[in-house]
């Protein structure tokens, strides 16, 4: 306990922690989201096509994370618009945006002059490298989450699950799906410095589909979610220090400990 005491006073490992509280807040409620609504696969594609601004923006010397988000928000757009006005099957899409951000961003990190950058950061995240303007930015768009499920939830259930009557009830279908897609493309994005592109999806995805061995309401479903993924995320921070191991992979494995119990446990 006092090891641990003195720990909170690195402001490194404060950052790492409250970047862990505030990521499992969106992956418990985004996450849910997705997982309910079967859509991981097109998260997916949004993680990878988001590499493609990294590069980008590396060989233009922006900050690499500001090139993911409008790489993430574009291809958030581009698969609705493809999937609903181009005719272009939703898997096909995905699968294009999914290799051709990932061929992009390899491309134009090989293309940077000078020191080439180091791409384990990104493709599996460091916790403890987080900055406070990271917390910042995970805090306005955990609030923005909570606050549009807290006045907009039956909106976005009938939007989510029923389609037909959201439109006949006169529902702005199309916005309220490129709102969601947006703002899952930041969360995204954003939780992309703690997990990394290769493990981000997971933090969203198990501890949602842990949560639904449970709870079938959405709502109940976002709350359990929440907590699990504190759980879990929390705990792998301490284990990835107390061992010297990467932090992502110690919180998804963490994670995913988690669900096998609760699917035994569901079992039993």
């Amino acid at each position: 306990m006092n090891e641990l005491i003195e720990l909170l006073g690195f402001s490194f490992f404060r950052n790492a922690l409250i970047a862990s509280i505030l990521t499992s807040v969106l992956a418990g409620i985004v996450g849910s989201y997705i997982v309910a609504r079967r859509t991981v696969f097109i998260s997916g594609g949004i993680t990878h096509a988001s590499f493609g601004g990294m590069g980008i923006a590396y060989f233009l010397g922006f900050p690499p994370f500001l090139g993911a988000a409008i790489f993430a928000i574009l291809s958030a757009i581009g698969i609705e618009w493809s999937s609903n006005k181009a005719g272009l099957r939703e898997d096909s899409s995905i699968a294009i945006l999914w290799s051709l951000g990932m061929a992009i961003g390899i491309l134009f990190v090989f293309l940077t002059p000078g020191y080439t950058p180091n791409l384990m950061g990104f493709l599996f995240g460091d916790i403890l490298t987080v900055q406070v303007s990271d917390l910042i930015w995970l805090t306005a768009i955990a609030l923005i989450c909570i606050v549009l499920v807290q006045l907009f939830y039956q909106v976005i259930l009938a939007v989510a699950f029923d389609g037909e009557f959201a439109s006949v009830s006169k529902i702005p279908v199309q916005t309220i799906s490129y709102i969601s897609s947006i703002i899952v493309a930041i969360s995204i994005v954003l939780s992309i410095k703690v997990m990394g592109i290769i493990l981000v999806l997971s933090l969203f995805t198990i501890p949602a589909a842990a949560a639904n061995l449970f709870a079938k309401d959405l709502k109940k479903m976002m709350y359990f979610s929440v907590i699990i993924s504190l759980i879990g995320s929390i705990s792998g921070l301490l284990i990835a220090y107390y061992f010297d191991l990467p932090s992502g992979a110690t919180i998804i494995f963490t994670l995913t400990f988690i669900y096998v119990i609760l699917r035994l446990r569901k079992l039993i």
